[in-house]
């Protein structure tokens, strides 16, 4: 029989945390989803130990990139103007006398924000656009410009794809931007006249990295101010914080 236990019981905050820990992990790309409120639960106790649970999670994108492998509670949800959110829908077989939680399947669908919305809370606020326009591509080569230059890494990275973009007027255009980037073959030891013709190292070979940048056109002062903070990824298949804890316990 199905049980409808509450939703604020340890076992099932327990289950929502190892789905949503596991749905993270699986997912390619992308934000690190966090849990904003468990919407329903249904729990079917099996024959001999363990329980499957039957869970629809409301969920906000976060801050932490899914190449981080951070866990969700160690994520910064986003700002309310650009916070994406969405549902979970999942299915996790747990058996905590022989701890075991494998998350049988699951659902997620995501939306942002409606910008009308936007508009209403917070009207001066920059508001997401198309990441793949050729203004944020533009934007991204130059911080990522910056970011080879200043660097410590061996080898020049090259932009693999925008993942966020947004655009304010202050003194002048200014550009947001969150991109993915891949190490190339080009050592920095050389004289590259032009970092775009290096060809990224094969994937399995390849550090990948996540970035946020702005670009501030200031028409006053006539030129433009360049920021860049980047986190580099190890070249392994990174271990999530989730496995780390459990080595360090």
């Amino acid at each position: 029989a199905l049980l409808s236990p509450a939703c604020g019981a340890t076992a099932v905050e327990e289950a929502a945390d190892l789905a949503l820990r596991q749905i993270n992990a699986d997912r390619k790309e992308g934000y690190v989803l966090r849990l904003y409120r468990i919407f329903s639960v249904r729990e079917h106790p099996q024959e001999i130990t363990g329980s499957v649970f039957y869970l629809i999670l409301d969920v906000v994108d976060t801050e932490c990139h899914v190449l981080s492998k951070r866990l969700w509670k160690n994520c910064t949800a986003r700002p309310a103007h650009k916070t994406v959110y969405g549902q979970c829908k999942a299915i996790i077989y747990i058996n905590q006398a022989r701890n075991i939680a494998h998350l049988n399947n699951y659902e997620c669908t995501l939306q942002p924000v409606p910008p009308r919305y936007i508009s209403t809370i917070c009207p001066d606020c920059p508001v997401d656009d198309c990441p793949t326009e050729p203004r944020y591509l533009e934007t991204a080569a130059q911080c990522l410009a910056k970011f080879n230059e200043e660097s410590e890494q061996t080898h020049y990275f090259a932009v693999l794809n925008v993942t966020r973009a947004s655009m304010q007027w202050v003194v002048g255009p200014a550009y947001f931007v969150e991109f993915l980037i891949q190490e190339t073959s080009c050592s920095k030891n050389d004289t590259i006249a032009d970092i775009s013709k290096c060809k990224p190292l094969s994937s399995e070979l390849a550090q990948k990295g996540f970035c946020k940048g702005s670009v501030l056109k200031s028409h006053l002062e006539h030129e433009q101010f360049v920021t860049v903070s980047c986190e580099i990824y190890s070249l392994q298949d990174p271990a999530t914080e989730e496995e780390t804890e459990q080595v360090n316990q």
